[in-house]
């Protein structure tokens, strides 16, 4: 469906002239600070560039897949399989997996393991699939982001000569929207199709026909998959309507005109807080340090780093704030640690960071990553989803559940991943391999946000198409048909470990002490095979016959040559920002 083409499925006057809107929950006594916010989740990691997902008409055809799928179901009542969903969608097996286990990696519950989904759910997913991004703001600090690739490309002719960080910067040094930006525009799209979302759940009254549509209780609920109060609050717990439901006994269905109305005020009071808060910074009312958390104003943020304390690194304070999103943003030439206490809420973003090394040693549900270039970036334990966008020369290493790539270049993703990663995007000279590295915590992490470690999917890469539709940009008639370019295995001589120094302190017991991926037999034998080649070098150089002037002078050469090394690979700049802690 495109953005703006609205069906009026929804009529206030529709609603029982007797009953009142009840008041923004924002207002009302028994939650007087609540504040209506998008699960920013579907937004940010369940959109898929596949055409056949994405519908022109409103709810018509959403409307009839339901139907034909309601009769499809499998055991479990309204749920459907992959197989299900292929023929209702006329899409691929293999995409229809996608759409699932994309689902599942957004929706604020725990997914089946079978890996089928509720209707009503896939309904509310396909609906979202015509959202578009905003449009990236310019950077605040433009003369601070130079170019870092050069003019020329390979795919003159398709998208532009520009890098991705050229492209995202181009048009008047376009940047990343601020969190604020990005949900105010996420709740306007929630506005402006609330009422087709809701005729999508709606059913008729009960001997009133097709004119009169209700909500139950159980189709509110899954709204919830894309709205919800803030601290967390669940849209029942808000609802007036719901409120004193007696749990022994169904809930008394309510008008969907109302539901709507409801939403509605809630959403514009939202949008007109954020607005103030927009307003009250324009004109220097609130610390510059709150510009990019994200909505409602219990997020504060104050700069926390394990070893090294460059600006732009900052940790939401308020721990019972569900939402809250942990930043790494603008680190240059700098190594940046963070463990377990320094992350509040279950999302991090590493933005915009330059000729570094960043260490996320701590168990999450979301990463992002974008922007950045010519630096390593360490993800510990993922459990839902991990996106990269518009990097260049960044060396990912990752254990996740799934990774989403977009738009990268001569770029190394390290990976233990249970999903096939997702490859989107004008994306050039991408490399994977298998994870290459481990930390004390590294099991336990892995285990607390459900990633298996006996399950690798690193070289099964699934490539979509080079455009994504969901982007703001425009693109040369028939891109959109072109397929992104995949990634290739990285060589087996090629391969190394990459260590993590130990900062968790003793080993116990259950202290990970390896790499809890098994390597493939190839990588296997050519790392024992590096081991031997060092083992006889060693064995060479404690053999040789020196006397003890010799000894010294092929000791200090070594030195040397190992000094120079560190110079000229940059990392001497790391061992002295570790040497910080």
């Amino acid at each position: 469906m495109v953005e703006g083409q609205v069906e009026p499925s929804i009529d206030a006057s529709s609603s029982p002239p007797s009953v009142d809107v009840p008041a923004p929950a924002a207002t009302s006594g028994r939650f007087p600070q609540l504040l209506l916010r998008p699960r920013r989740e579907p937004f940010e990691h369940g959109l898929l560039p596949i055409p056949k997902l994405i519908f022109s008409d409103g709810t018509q055809t959403l409307a009839a897949l339901a139907a034909k799928l309601l009769h499809r179901s499998i055991t479990s009542p309204h749920r459907v399989d992959a197989p299900a969903l292929a023929d209702g969608l006329q899409i691929s097996l293999d995409h229809a997996r996608l759409a699932l286990e994309t689902l599942a990696s957004v929706i604020p519950f725990e997914p089946d393991p079978d890996g089928a989904a509720n209707i009503h759910d896939i309904v509310l997913f396909l609906y979202i699939q015509s959202y578009k991004r905003l449009v990236p703001r310019p950077h605040k600090d433009s003369a601070s982001i130079a170019d870092v690739w050069p003019s020329t490309s390979a795919f003159d002719g398709y998208l532009s000569a520009l890098s991705p960080l050229q492209l995202v910067r181009s048009n008047s040094r376009r940047f990343v929207p601020s969190q604020a930006d990005e949900e105010a525009h996420q709740l306007s799209y929630l506005q402006k199709h609330m009422a087709n979302i809701i005729t999508l759940l709606a059913e008729p009254a009960e001997g009133e026909g097709d004119e009169s549509l209700v909500l139950t209780m159980e189709r509110f609920e899954h709204l919830g998959f894309l709205l919800h109060f803030s601290e967390g609050i669940p849209l029942t717990q808000a609802a007036p309507f719901f409120a004193n439901s007696d749990p022994a006994m169904p809930a008394v269905p309510v008008s969907a005109a109302q539901v709507h109305d409801w939403l509605v005020q809630n959403i514009v009071v939202s949008l007109e807080h954020n607005a103030e808060k927009v307003l009250a910074k324009d004109n220097n009312m609130q610390n510059a340090a709150d510009l990019d958390v994200p909505m409602t104003d219990s997020c504060s943020s104050h700069p926390r780093v394990q070893s090294s304390s460059p600006p732009g690194t900052s940790v939401p304070a308020n721990s019972t704030y569900l939402t809250c999103v942990t930043f790494v943003e603008g680190i240059s030439k700098a190594s940046v640690v963070k463990q377990p206490c320094d992350i509040k809420g279950p999302s991090l973003k590493v933005l915009n960071c330059h000729d570094s090394v960043i260490y996320i040693l701590a168990p999450l549900s979301y990463a992002t990553i974008y922007g950045c270039s010519d630096a390593t970036i360490v993800l510990g334990a993922i459990g839902k989803s991990v996106k990269v966008e518009h990097c260049e020369r960044v060396q990912v290493i990752a254990a996740a559940k799934r990774i989403c790539i977009a738009n990268c270049r001569e770029c190394l993703f390290c990976l233990g991943v249970n999903q096939q990663p997702l490859i989107v995007g004008d994306n050039h000279k991408l490399q994977v391999a298998p994870f290459n590295t481990y930390y004390s915590q590294l099991e336990d992490h892995l285990a607390q946000v459900g990633v298996d470690s006996s399950i690798n999917r690193w070289d099964e890469p699934l490539v979509l198409g080079m455009v994504d539709p969901h982007d703001s940009l425009s693109h040369p008639a028939g891109v959109s048909d072109v397929q992104a370019e995949s990634a290739t295995c990285i060589d087996p001589d090629q391969f190394t470990n990459f260590l993590i120094p130990n900062w968790f302190g003793a080993d116990s017991p259950q202290s990970t002490k390896y790499n809890p991926f098994p390597l493939p037999e190839i990588y296997r034998a050519s790392q024992k095979k590096k081991h031997s080649n060092l083992a006889d070098v060693q064995e060479a150089i404690r053999d040789v016959q020196l006397d003890e002037n010799r000894k010294r002078e092929l000791a200090s050469a070594l030195h040397v040559h190992f000094r120079d090394w560190l110079y000229a690979s940059g990392n001497i700049r790391q061992l002295y920002c570790l040497q910080a802690d």
